[in-house]
């Protein structure tokens, strides 16, 4: 076992690394962020801030902005695309919570419950467009390339999802191929995204793509497993938001794939919506326990987390290579 995954099980980290070395960059994208978000229509605002100013960590912008300090560029062109970054996904959350009729996000009732889902979606629209403003305005035709296509990527991802919900028979290789376009496509662009303004070469370029890619994964795979292992107070959404909606996410696919004949019976049914009760939520969390469905969820997302601090072994040592390595553990290790 190597030192860094000894890390990654031995000790409590966070993203303040990351936070404090990029805050001054990210004082520049949170200025354009508020900029981009205005309108002459008041609700376009008030509803984009709703979700942007709920105190989410930003974690995919910071990435850019640390991926620049790791090529130690000093320009200014990645300030707008960690924003439209930023925008891709506040956009996305915006329909998913239409999509999945969620309650809860960031411990705050969904935009959809405040407004409705259609100024839900329709602003979240606003918020794509304004991405592809700011990209066309960083003047690289290789950025735009690279967020146009993770923003196809997402939507392909999530209608995939969509026509895999309540299908009890879903195997892991489409899970896996569900959240590489879902989560991880955007965490990759955010960090190739700084190689291309940087100019750097395509190794870097590719390194910082699959650091990004592995880390995605392993935050999906942890959120899936936080589902079956926390509460609506720790997680900042319904408990059993996943279990309710018939999502077949890792834990619930080795849950099965290991239960007695009875056991796969009652994941069929509560899959296939006959089963959605407190009470059956009880016992699927005992399920994923008992089966050591949710372990396995996150030895998973150790071996991705590994892989993505693997990608960054090139690059020289210094703050913003242990602020991307720490950022890692924390995404493996978290518990909101």
């Amino acid at each position: 076992m190597s030192a860094t995954v000894q890390r990654l099980s031995g000790h409590q980290p966070s993203l303040d690394p990351m936070i404090h070395l990029v805050a001054d960059d990210m004082n520049q994208v949170n200025a354009a962020i508020v900029d981009r978000m205005q309108s002459q229509i008041p609700l376009i605002p008030e509803l984009a801030n709703h979700l942007i100013g709920s105190g989410g960590k930003r974690m995919r912008p910071m990435l850019t902005l640390a991926s620049a300090r790791l090529l130690q560029y000093d320009g200014e062109r990645h300030y707008g695309l960690a924003a439209a970054v930023e925008f891709i996904h506040t956009a996305t959350l915006l329909h998913d919570d239409v999509v999945d009729g969620s309650d809860l996000r960031r411990g705050k009732r969904t935009a959809n419950i405040i407004w409705g889902n259609p100024a839900s979606v329709l602003v979240g629209d606003f918020l794509f467009s304004r991405s592809f403003e700011l990209m066309v305005e960083s003047g690289s035709l290789s950025a735009l390339k690279i967020l146009s296509n993770a923003s196809a990527v997402i939507a392909e991802g999530e209608v995939n999802q969509l026509t895999a919900a309540r299908r009890v028979d879903l195997g892991e290789d489409r899970y896996l191929e569900i959240i590489n376009a879902k989560t991880a496509a955007l965490f990759a662009a955010a960090c190739r995204i700084a190689a291309v303004v940087a100019d750097r070469p395509e190794g870097e370029e590719a390194a910082l793509d699959a650091y990004g890619r592995n880390l995605g994964i392993a935050f999906q795979l942890v959120d899936d497993a936080i589902d079956y292992t926390s509460d609506a107070g720790t997680m900042g959404k319904d408990a059993g938001d996943d279990f309710r909606e018939g999502k077949m996410t890792l834990p619930v696919i080795l849950a099965y794939a290991r239960g007695s004949e009875e056991e796969r019976q009652f994941w069929k049914d509560a899959v296939e919506g006959r089963r959605d009760s407190d009470a059956d939520f009880a016992r699927a969390i005992e399920l994923v326990r008992s089966t050591h469905a949710a372990d396995d969820t996150i030895a998973r997302a150790r071996h991705y987390g590994q892989r993505a601090i693997d990608a960054v072994a090139p690059f020289a040592d210094g703050p913003a290579k242990d602020a991307m390595i720490e950022a890692v553990e924390f995404a493996v290790a978290r518990v909101y």
